[in-house]
């Protein structure tokens, strides 16, 4: 994996890190601030590094349109429109600068998924410590251009696209001036199906591009998670609810709280496994090591006596000479008189 780190706040995000936990508020608030704030608060007493939101309207989204287009016939929202999906499930503008303050407030970083130039205007009188560009706006060049001159830090998810938009969308954020870039590898799917992960992704996209690569997950349990942060993923982005007793747009595949706590602890315990490649002892193992096999003598023998099969054991515990000795010590006569459970040592043989 590569060693890049950037920060988000002064938290350091890399492989040398534990994973950045990004809690997505999306629309589960329901239209209610005070659930959205709510969120907040179980966001960083689950353990989350960072809550994100959605800075859009349902007009700078789509348009009001009953064309055929415009309308879902499937999955979570078959029925809506566009438009209509847009209205219900948007974070309003005027809630945006007392979220910004409850978070700081708290000690919790919040940043947001802008949909167009106004949600970056907006985000920047707040001071957002960073961008998301969203798995559907990858393909949104100008807006990637718009959000990487602001020189913050972004995260961009990678949801549909192929390995040409990844690429255009990465040198369009670098040229326009983004030193610090995260990669999320995403499926574009609500819930995604855990067998169509393909995790291995996150490793290629690290060796292809040379940055920062995490996951934004939307399936169903934190499995997929802790194999994609044992397969380097520095980021792990999930949607997150009160209670999928909600029943928000996006409660289906969201974690609650508890999950969310197991998905911190979880992804922590994952990388702290990692370690790094190497075959010292390790300080766990110290106590064991005198349970090893080793050489002893299993009879009272006196001095100079030949040692045959029958004086000495390839046994528990590890005090004498290593198993690897033992035909080398056959035929040797000892240097003194023995006692029975006495470790074989080279001062005792001649």
């Amino acid at each position: 994996m590569n060693s890049n780190e950037i920060s988000i706040n002064h938290r350091k995000i890399g492989s040398n890190h534990p994973p950045y936990i990004i809690a997505e508020l999306s629309a589960n608030h329901n239209g209610s601030i005070d659930t959205a704030i709510k969120t907040i608060k179980m966001a960083k007493e689950m353990g989350a590094d960072a809550v994100k939101i959605q800075t859009y309207t349902a007009d700078t989204m789509t348009i009001d349109c009953d064309k055929e287009d415009f309308k879902i016939s499937d999955g979570l929202w078959d029925g809506y429109s566009l438009h209509q999906l847009y209205q219900e499930a948007h974070t309003p503008y005027e809630w945006h600068e007392q979220l910004f303050s409850y978070a700081a407030e708290i000690g919790i970083t919040l940043f947001s998924s802008p949909f167009d130039e106004t949600a970056v205007d907006l985000l920047e009188t707040l001071e957002t410590p960073a961008y998301k560009i969203a798995s559907f706006e990858l393909t949104d060049l100008p807006l990637i251009e718009y959000v990487a001159k602001t020189l913050k830090p972004m995260i961009m998810s990678t949801g549909m696209a192929n390995l040409t938009e990844i690429e255009e969308a990465i040198t369009c954020a670098q040229q326009a001036g983004c030193k610090e870039l995260i990669i999320l590898h995403c499926i574009s799917a609500y819930p995604a199906p855990a067998q169509e992960s393909n995790l291995a992704t996150i490793q290629d996209l690290a060796r292809r591009f040379n940055v920062i690569v995490g996951l934004s997950d939307h399936t169903l349990s934190n499995t997929v998670a802790i194999t994609a942060t044992a397969l380097g993923a520095c980021v792990i982005e999930k949607h997150v609810t009160l209670s999928r007793e909600n029943k928000g747009p996006d409660c289906e595949f969201s974690l609650e709280p508890f999950e969310l706590k197991a998905l911190c602890n979880e992804t922590t315990i994952a990388w702290q496994a990692l370690g790094n490649a190497g075959y010292e002892l390790k300080p766990a193992e110290l106590q064991n090591k005198k349970f090893r096999r080793s050489i002893y003598f299993v009879e009272d023998i006196t001095e100079n006596t030949i040692i045959t099969k029958q004086h000495i054991r390839r046994i528990r515990p590890g005090f004498g000479l290593a198993p690897k000795y033992y035909n080398d010590i056959i035929g040797k006569k000892t240097s003194q008189a023995i006692k029975r459970g006495t470790p074989v040592a080279k001062h005792l043989i001649k």
